[in-house]
């Protein structure tokens, strides 16, 4: 049985060790926790003791200070993690410091090491830290994560640990194991759509683009290969993501038609225009001798329905569906009438939720009838539920 060693130091992102390790245990995996003395202070040992179903280590020495479980766990780990690794274990490791049970193992071992640092976020940009930090890579060390976002101080920024399906599946990836969504072609679209009255001027909506970007970001974490048909938006393409910029809801549905068909997976996250002007005027539209102004509007092309069109078989379609009222029944009526696999529905006039948010409170929907309701989270936990369903039905139709 494959033996992972999981260290938990003293940062308050020790909860999120809690799932890691209970992940890390269903999928059958030896999962050996070793605790600081600050960790134990944050998260009782008897929750790891009883997520993982093995004893917990903790002191260097027994009652009687003869003891080498250091040297044990060092030689029976396929692999090394530490999550949380704060900035205090972070500078052992670098500086081969070994005065506890964790940094005498990590000292000791000869197996690969995961690290998931987790700190403020001036910590975490400390020239000490970064330092540290470009050694351990040197000297092979893996790194997953920090995240940005809310921190524990009250601050915002770097240094959030990754969240628990992101770090498990970096373990995988270093024991040589599939992730959730390796060997999958994955197409996300993100942000809003402009559609153009005159060269100055355009119809849009409030969409930052952070829900499909968390999408495509996680989707590579999580193994796949990603492209991203983003409309404009001040977001960086996350590492490795193929991305496409568009403007209009035309160029979106050219670019997502001509791609769509080698990916297993389409997740429309975009908000695309449901109307555009019947005609765009080529130049300013002048005010002056203007007492109001009259816009035909027509439709945009049904993406959706579209792609619905053209499937293939064992393809995962996922679409999105921001509204303001009545949620539940306008999701299943847009999910019968789009034909999509997962429905992600949301009500984005909900404080603290929804366009421009860091955050989002949603309900899945699949084909089945099951409807999964979450509550507000991140956009990136989110974004990690949602491939967690998708790669649920990728392997029913593997298996089918």
């Amino acid at each position: 049985m494959t033996c992972i060693v999981f260290g938990v130091s003293g940062g308050i992102a020790a909860y999120k060790a809690v799932e890691v390790v209970r992940r890390l245990a269903e999928r059958g995996f030896d999962v050996r926790v070793v605790m600081t003395e600050h960790a134990t202070r944050l998260v009782g040992p008897d929750t790891f003791r009883a997520v993982s179903g093995n004893p917990v280590s903790l002191r260097l020495f027994d009652a009687q200070g003869k003891d080498m479980e250091h040297i044990s766990l060092a030689r029976m780990a396929d692999v090394v993690v530490v999550a949380p690794a704060t900035a205090n274990i972070l500078a052992k490791m670098a500086h081969g410091l070994a005065d506890d049970l964790l940094s005498t193992t990590l000292l000791a071992t000869r197996a690969p090491v995961l690290v998931a640092p987790a700190m403020n976020r001036e910590m975490y940009r400390h020239p000490a830290t970064q330092e540290n930090l470009r050694k351990l890579r040197e000297r092979g060390v893996n790194v997953v994560g920090p995240e940005s976002g809310p921190l524990a101080c009250g601050e915002e920024g770097e240094g959030r640990m990754a969240e628990p399906p992101v770090v498990v599946e970096a373990v995988l990836r270093l024991l040589g194991m599939r992730g959730d969504l390796s060997g999958h072609r994955v197409l996300v679209t993100a942000g809003g759509t402009r559609e153009p009255l005159d060269p100055v001027r355009f119809i849009g909506n409030r969409s930052s683009g952070k829900m499909g970007y968390a999408l495509a970001e996680t989707a590579k974490e999580l193994g796949a290969e990603v492209i991203l048909v983003s409309g404009p938006t001040q977001l960086q393409p996350p590492p490795g993501v193929e991305r496409v910029m568009v403007e209009t809801a035309e160029e979106m549905r050219r670019e997502v038609l001509s791609r769509c068909g080698g990916c297993t997976v389409v997740a429309m996250a975009a908000a695309v225009a449901d109307f555009t002007p019947s005609r765009r005027s080529g130049e300013k539209i002048k005010r002056a001798g203007r007492e109001g102004l009259t816009v035909e509007l027509v439709p945009t092309p049904d993406i959706l329905g579209e792609l619905r069109e053209r499937k293939s078989p064992g393809q995962v379609l996922v679409g999105f569906a921001a509204e303001t009222g009545d949620l539940l029944p306008r999701a299943r009526k847009k999910m019968e009438d789009k034909g999509v696999d997962v429905l992600v529905a949301n009500d984005v006039s909900r404080p603290g939720s929804g366009f421009d948010s860091d955050y989002n409170q949603a309900v899945i929907l699949f084909r089945d009838g099951r409807e999964m309701e979450l509550d507000l989270m991140p956009k990136r936990e989110l974004a990690l539920r949602i491939w967690e369903a998708v790669a649920g039905l990728l392997g029913d139709r593997a298996v089918k």
